[in-house]
């Protein structure tokens, strides 16, 4: 191979490096990222359960809503479950829905999860992590809690105590 053929090769190489260069940073300084905040409409979705029903957000306007998104490998998760699945007890005749979104594992695996730790709330299936990104969510867990009109009162990002889940159902319980 010449000289000249090798600065060419290596001109086009450092080319295109730069140029995945600008566009990463281009795409992540200059775009918006449509993600939900505090005070939007909670986008609306359809994700199916462990026995194959459909559940729509949008059925649930009226209650507040617990929307929590999880994984069963996730140790903070495993944590804060059984915190849920107790105030959910409480709540759930008060006009509260827990709706646990798994991002992207098998049935299986969600399911021994869901029997071990005796959980009673809907678990829905988020298989190709459609929910999760419409959300915009990035550590889990995160929780969402979503009033009876569907708008959105917070985003929590970690693990959350008993008496914060306590706290979170009383904030979304519909005013009677």
């Amino acid at each position: 191979m010449s000289k000249k053929n090798r600065l060419v090769m290596r001109t086009a190489i450092l080319l295109l490096l730069l140029s995945a260069i600008g566009y990463t940073l281009y795409t992540n300084f200059f775009t918006t990222k449509e993600l939900v905040s505090v005070g939007d409409q909670a986008p609306n979705f359809v994700l199916t359960d462990l026995q194959g029903n459909e559940v729509m957000l949008s059925d649930l306007k009226g209650k507040g809503v617990f929307l929590n998104f999880w994984g069963t490998w996730c140790k903070p998760c495993e944590r804060e479950m059984p915190y849920m699945e107790n105030q959910y007890r409480v709540f759930k005749d008060q006009g509260v829905e827990i709706l646990a979104v798994n991002i992207q594992e098998t049935n299986v695996a969600v399911e021994r999860f869901k029997n071990r730790y005796g959980l009673t709330f809907p678990i829905l299936l988020d298989k190709n992590d459609q929910v999760r990104q419409a959300y915009g969510i990035v550590p889990l867990p995160t929780t969402i809690l979503i009033d009876e009109n569907g708008k959105i009162l917070k985003k929590d990002s970690g693990q959350l105590t008993e008496a914060k889940v306590k706290e979170y159902m009383e904030m979304i319980k519909p005013k009677q």
